[in-house]
Parts: structure tokens; sequence; C-alpha cells
């Protein structure tokens, strides 16, 4: 079976030098390995297809017999790094907290410890005809939260 460890050391070494970092990696039971990279830009086929043939060359095919997947984080796919959090900063999101809360909002901050959503309501507030607007920012710690993910709106 192939090394998380070492497959990762050599995923962040070619990524060194690059606007792209690694999101994750996974290995199956059965030697499927799944690359998963992010940038700030676009990512290209090209950069994906580089550096497969370069994580390929790294392993001896005679020794592993293994299927390797090099890919861009979807768009639709929850956060799994602070890094994709800091990216997303003044972006729409979807967030479902632990406790079963369903949140739309814009991160405003996030560091190592958490991020702050700012979220926006209609309340009807007492004596008023009609319901006001009311923004609200809340500091959520990863551990709370089961997701976060961009939000697709098509207007």
């Amino acid at each position: 079976m192939i090394d998380k460890a070492k497959l990762q050391q050599i995923a962040e070494n070619y990524l060194a030098n690059t606007d792209c970092y690694l999101v994750d990696i996974t290995v199956s039971t059965d030697n499927k390995i799944v690359v998963e990279l992010d940038s700030d830009k676009p990512i290209s086929i090209d950069f994906c297809v580089e550096m497969n043939r370069y994580i390929e060359s790294q392993f001896d095919r005679d020794k592993e017999d293994y299927e390797l997947e090099v890919g861009s984080s979807g768009l639709t796919e929850p956060f799994k790094i602070v890094r994709q959090y800091v990216k997303n900063i003044g972006n729409e999101v979807e967030v479902l907290t632990k406790d079963g809360r369903k949140l739309y909002g814009i991160i405003n901050d996030a560091d190592e410890n958490g991020f702050l959503l700012e979220t926006t309501k209609e309340v009807k507030l007492e004596g008023a005809k009609r319901k006001t607007r009311i923004t609200e920012e809340e500091h959520f710690d990863y551990q709370d939260v089961k997701y976060t993910k961009y939000l697709i709106r098509f207007k």
C-alpha cells in the first residue's frame, strides 16, 4: 500500500513554488489515490497532468499498483482546510452547524481558530408594520461546523 505521508511530502514539494496548495489526499485500501488541490487562481488541467506525472515518477510501478487522480477541489465541495476559508473571505457560503442550523452568509474573517459569518435576516420589530433586515455576525469554531461550502446563486 502507498505510504500517505510519503505521498503528501512529494505533493507538497511539487507545490512549494506555485500558487497551489494541498487540500487533501486520500488513499483507499485498493490503492486508489486522490490528490485534491486548490489555489487563489484557477487551476489548469495541464498543471494537474504535470503534477500527476511528477507523482508517478516518484513511485515504482513494478512494486506498487495504484490508480492516481490529481484534481482541483470542487466548487461545491465542503471546505477542508483553513486556507479555503481565508480564500473565501467576502464570499457567500452555506454553513451547517453540528447542532443542525443551516445558515447562509458572508465570511468576514477566518483564522486558525474559526471564522466570522455575517448573516442577514428579516425580523418584525415591536411596533413596526413591516419586517426589518438585520445583519448579525457570529463566530464559529471549525469543530462546531459539519460543513461550509461556497454558495452558488443564479439570479
